[in-house]
């Protein structure tokens, strides 16, 4: 049998793979494992996605890795209320958003005539049928576009695409700051929702984006209410593309240049545990040693903030263990490739011929 060679000419380039934005869309990682009782704005549930709020009153969330998606996916993002919201005030608003890197956003000419057009594409499903906002958020310009997605019917997967003009009168520098943001809207108040925008406009205090006039608030304000997401793509053009699945190692990688620890994937922050412990030798008796480098995965985005977990007294931070004993723990030399960790001012030292071990985690989430 003759084989004939493919002709590129005629293949579209996003079939190329790396058109996706959105890291971990498939929600396949979930290093910090799921949260209940939040209350304020943070990474929690599947990496890369982060819940944010303003204005909180009465609202609890439960936010987890679900093992539930459409046809073609293991996992979703799902947020349950799992104590409602009485009234969503003026300034109050929710979202659940992915900011993507500033450096990682220049092929879309933001400044230019030519400024290219993005197409978001997720699977969706609530346990309220209504119409959604969903936004982007450019941040060295201060500027904002919207639209809205109508989930049809209640506890139903549902496929929804958006496109978005391109910004010609937008910029994003190049460098590895915070660039845009995709964001879903779960709640929003009158101020945030004054105005629909459909069009790139400047970002005014508040008064535009979070929320069209049609979007629904009744997740937030209605108990044990959930919204679910997976298969979140962002892309250029103006069609949304079938979702770029990718290995979980690659996804991993990803979301390593964020956030990354030193326990076995799987196992809780703050477990006593010496499994995958940045460990090493002391060999005399001595009241200042480092157990060694905390080696990150890959090049974080920036020097990360390092939080230290002793290995033999659970959810215990700021500890570095000698044979069974906590002592006071610090970082330093904090550097984008690895940092320097130490146990210092004991009142005895540490003792001879002993290992000192020590658990951490190394956020540098934009």
């Amino acid at each position: 049998m003759a084989v004939s060679r493919i002709n590129e000419a005629g293949l579209n380039v996003n079939q190329y793979g790396n058109r996706n934005l959105i890291i971990n869309g498939g929600m396949q990682v979930n290093q910090r494992g799921n949260s209940t009782g939040v209350t304020a704005e943070g990474y929690h549930g599947p990496d890369r996605f982060q819940f944010s709020e303003s204005g909180r009153d009465q609202f609890q969330v439960s936010i987890s890795q679900a093992s539930d998606g459409p046809d073609g996916y293991s996992n979703s993002y799902k947020v349950q209320a799992t104590t409602a919201e009485s009234a969503i005030d003026a300034s109050e608003y929710v979202l659940v958003r992915q900011v993507v890197e500033a450096q990682n956003l220049q092929h879309l000419k933001y400044g230019t005539s030519s400024a290219q057009q993005l197409t978001a594409s997720f699977w969706v499903k609530s346990s309220i049928a209504a119409t959604f906002g969903v936004f982007m958020y450019q941040y060295d310009g201060g500027r904002i576009i919207g639209s809205t997605y109508t989930i049809n019917s209640a506890n139903t997967w549902e496929y929804k695409t958006v496109t978005f003009a391109g910004d010609t009168g937008g910029t994003i520098n190049d460098d590895n700051g915070n660039g845009q943001y995709l964001a879903f809207t779960l709640a929003a108040g009158s101020d945030a929702r004054t105005t629909d925008n459909t069009s790139w406009s400047a970002y005014a205090g508040g008064k535009l984006g979070y929320g069209h006039t049609t979007a629904a608030n009744a997740v937030m304000t209605t108990t044990n209410a959930t919204w679910q997401i997976t298969g979140v793509q962002l892309e250029v053009g103006d069609t949304a593309t079938d979702f770029e699945h990718r290995t979980f190692g690659d996804e991993l990688q990803r979301c390593h240049r964020y956030f990354c620890r030193t326990y076995s994937y799987g196992t809780a922050t703050g477990t006593a545990t010496a499994d995958g412990c940045v460990s090493g030798p002391v060999f005399a008796a001595i009241p200042y040693s480092s157990p060694g480098n905390f080696r990150f995965p890959v090049e974080m985005r920036a020097a990360p903030t390092v939080q230290v977990y002793s290995v033999v007294n659970a959810n215990t931070t700021g500890k570095i263990s000698s044979d069974g004993t906590d002592g006071n723990a610090g970082t330093a030399f904090n550097g984008t490739a690895s940092t320097f960790l130490f146990r210092n001012n004991d009142s005895a030292g540490v003792v001879a011929n002993a290992f000192l071990k020590v658990q951490a985690t190394a956020e540098a989430e934009l």
